[in-house]
């Protein structure tokens, strides 16, 4: 197992090599051209806008996921996500039945600071996140004291394991960026 990155309160776990070069550009490829991407407008301090990104939900029969004023409804699972959701699961320890796909298509795209800790997810959910396309930076701050921070550089290929009080006691984000080719992140999750 890696190393845990977080200094406290939770688990994060990064491994960078899970898809070599050529995996890599082939999944992102394809992922890219068979996902019907949608921009959708969440609900922020009371005001509907635009997610600074495209975005796509798949699933589980049934298994819908609601943040931010949306509620997603599951596409049905293609051969290729099976198969990262089939190595997120190899290396997490965990069944997911979902997965939310953020395309960023440069690096005016971006993710604001959130936590992943929807009622649907449970008290602890454990997260695995997939990188294709150009690397970006991915950053985290204690939800209690904000100046405690620290960022990571998701490197294409690269699978970010997120468990334990990682979601209840740290934000995350991916900031904007003032040049950056696109970008695929996979989050692999478990409604229950």
């Amino acid at each position: 197992m890696a190393a845990n990155i977080l200094p406290f309160d939770g688990e994060i776990f990064y491994f960078p090599d899970v898809l070599d070069a050529d995996s890599e550009r082939l999944y992102c490829q394809v992922i890219k051209d068979e996902t019907p991407w949608q921009q959708q407008s969440v609900k922020i301090f009371g005001k509907w806008i635009p997610e600074p990104r495209l975005t796509c939900f798949y699933g589980d029969a049934g298994k819908c996921y609601s943040y931010s004023g949306l509620r997603l409804e599951p596409l049905a699972w293609t051969p290729a996500l099976l198969q990262l959701k089939n190595l997120s699961e190899s290396y997490s320890g965990t069944l997911f039945n979902v997965a939310l796909l953020n395309y960023y298509r440069d690096g005016k795209d971006s993710m604001g600071w959130h936590r992943d800790n929807e009622p649907e997810l449970g008290t602890e959910p454990i997260i695995a996140s997939f990188s294709l396309g150009a690397a970006r930076k991915f950053s985290l701050r204690n939800f209690a004291d904000k100046s405690v921070k620290q960022s990571i550089i998701l490197e294409p290929g690269s699978l970010l394991v997120m468990r334990g009080k990682s979601q209840s006691c740290w934000e995350h984000c991916v900031p904007k960026k003032s040049k950056a080719e696109e970008r695929i992140n996979i989050t692999f999750r478990r409604i229950i």
